[in-house]
């Protein structure tokens, strides 16, 4: 009898009294497989690699994917019932495509190594790789939805759902239209699917690239530090106006003035009666792009009215959104929680979508600087698998991994044939089933599988059963049977199946 010992990763070596020893073993080097030559005796045989995910990722176990894909089926059909349709894209783009789109984000881009003359980069973000498309083949008006991975070399924070790879869900309109009305049913999208999802309390947040470039340009800020100023207003939402202020002074080379009087601006917030204020602002009013900005804004605000949807939206001068390419209106979501119920206002949990308006990006690929004004937003799905995740398991709630509906069964022994039968009839018939692999289950341990994993229906074939032509169908929640003809199965099977 031969024994089989591990030689390498993956590769096993029978040894016995008819196999020769072997002092060297070759194995494919690396490139095939990731192996390198392995020789016996050495330190490296008797070591143990780690097996571990890279940081910042993770596996998927089946009810994470069964929670995610009924999280993703639920934002596909809001982008549906919106008229979007799908594109995918390469996971790979070339490095120039993603560079000086992102500001100090850039350094987390995954640059690959040169693969025989490309420089290339894993993507960032699914609204780059949109620009490139419709620039690359002319398209000119699109909606369109793209759901995939996206790889940031960020700090990974898992609890709050911060990972290194991690999926986007993008919905985006690109075309010449009148103002702020695809911008508005972006935002009537991120109300939709936060309210069908029932997270729980948010906000949305929006204010306009254009007003916050007129603040600084009111401020004295020079031209040529607007946007790294804007991706230190961007932290306020994360650390208290002294740290950004301590920024802008210590670090940003602006005077002490010039930020006290940034500071006047970004830390308002309201609705429509602060768009009337700042409209009227002796300033601001002077500034070109700031009074644009608070055009659209009162307008967008008005949109948003008539959807139904201005509880929710708040006008924040704080909001900057860090990323270059962002032209005009930038909007946030995030869910709030009561700290505790001497708190009156409420505290933000956490962003879970954001999006805006960058009518330039797709004139960055053009060979002409054609512009193809766009708008859109991205859900951030993986924050919100981490909520539903984190409650699932306080609430020790269990998730259906599989859509079993049927389990064919058998009562007695010897009959691995009436069961192969009854299942292929209904695989062919499109009946969600599944049986047991081994002869002669026992009844009990069948049932109890069917408990187990959720599984509605029992579909019970004996001796008996057999010779009367029907089939025994057990409701597995009530353990009720009822004979029915065999004829007549599929039919029953899925009356009782029907929502």
């Amino acid at each position: 009898m031969l024994r089989v010992v591990p030689l390498a990763a993956g590769w096993l070596l029978p040894r016995g009294p008819s196999v020769p020893r072997f002092s060297r073993v070759r194995a494919w080097p690396l490139g095939h497989g990731g192996l390198r030559p392995w020789r016996a005796g050495s330190a490296e045989a008797g070591r143990r690699s780690v097996l571990k995910t890279p940081k910042g990722t993770r596996d998927h176990p089946p009810a994470y994917t069964a929670l995610r894909d009924r999280l993703l089926a639920a934002v596909v059909t809001c982008f549906k019932r919106h008229g979007a349709a799908a594109i995918d894209t390469p996971v790979l783009e070339l490095r120039e495509t993603l560079m000086g789109k992102y500001g100090e984000e850039a350094k987390l881009i995954y640059e690959l190594q040169d693969q025989g003359g490309e420089l290339l980069a894993l993507r960032y973000d699914l609204t780059v790789p949109f620009a490139r498309y419709l620039a690359m083949n002319k398209i000119t008006n699109m909606k369109r939805y793209h759901i995939a991975k996206v790889y940031r070399r960020d700090n990974p924070a898992t609890t709050r759902g911060r990972y290194r790879e991690f999926y986007q869900c993008d919905f985006d309109i690109a075309g010449q239209f009148d103002p702020m009305i695809p911008d508005a049913e972006c935002l009537k999208i991120v109300h939709e699917i936060l309210s069908d999802l029932q997270l729980g309390d948010f906000l949305i947040k929006v204010n306009d690239r254009r007003i916050l470039n007129g603040i600084f340009a009111v401020c004295g800020i020079p031209e040529s530090k607007f946007v790294t100023v804007c991706c230190t207003v961007d932290k306020l939402d994360k650390v208290p106006w002294e740290e950004v202020r301590g920024e802008m002074v210590g670090e940003k080379g602006l005077s002490p003035e010039a930020a006290d009087h940034i500071g006047e601006y970004v830390q308002l917030h309201g609705g429509l009666e602060l768009i009337e204020r700042l409209l009227q602002d002796p300033k601001l009013s002077q500034n070109k792009l700031a009074k644009e900005g608070l055009g659209d804004m009162k307008l967008l605000f008005e949109y948003l009215t008539l959807f139904g949807i201005t509880g929710k939206i708040s006008f924040d001068l704080s909001l900057a959104r860090g990323l270059d390419y962002y032209t005009g209106v930038i909007f946030e979501a995030v869910l709030l929680q009561q700290e505790n119920e001497h708190v009156e206002e409420p505290v933000s949990v956490g962003s879970v979508a954001g999006g805006g308006r960058y009518d330039e990006l797709v004139g960055m690929f053009d060979p002409k600087g054609r512009k193809v004004p766009c708008v859109g937003v991205s859900i951030g799905i993986e924050r919100i698998f981490s909520i539903l995740e984190q409650r699932m398991k306080a609430s020790g709630e269990k998730v259906r991994t599989t859509e079993t509906q049927v389990l064919v069964a058998t009562p007695h022994k010897h009959l691995l044939a009436a069961r192969l039968k009854l299942i292929s009839e209904l695989w062919g018939a499109g009946i969600k089933a599944e049986m047991l692999y081994k002869k002669d289950p026992k009844l009990l341990k069948q049932l109890q599988y069917c408990e187990d994993t959720g599984i509605p229906l029992a579909a019970i074939v004996g001796e008996q059963e057999l010779t009367d032509g029907v089939v025994k169908l057990r409701d597995v929640a009530t353990r009720v049977e009822v004979d029915i003809p065999r004829e007549k199965l599929v039919d029953e099977i899925r009356r009782r199946l029907e929502p």
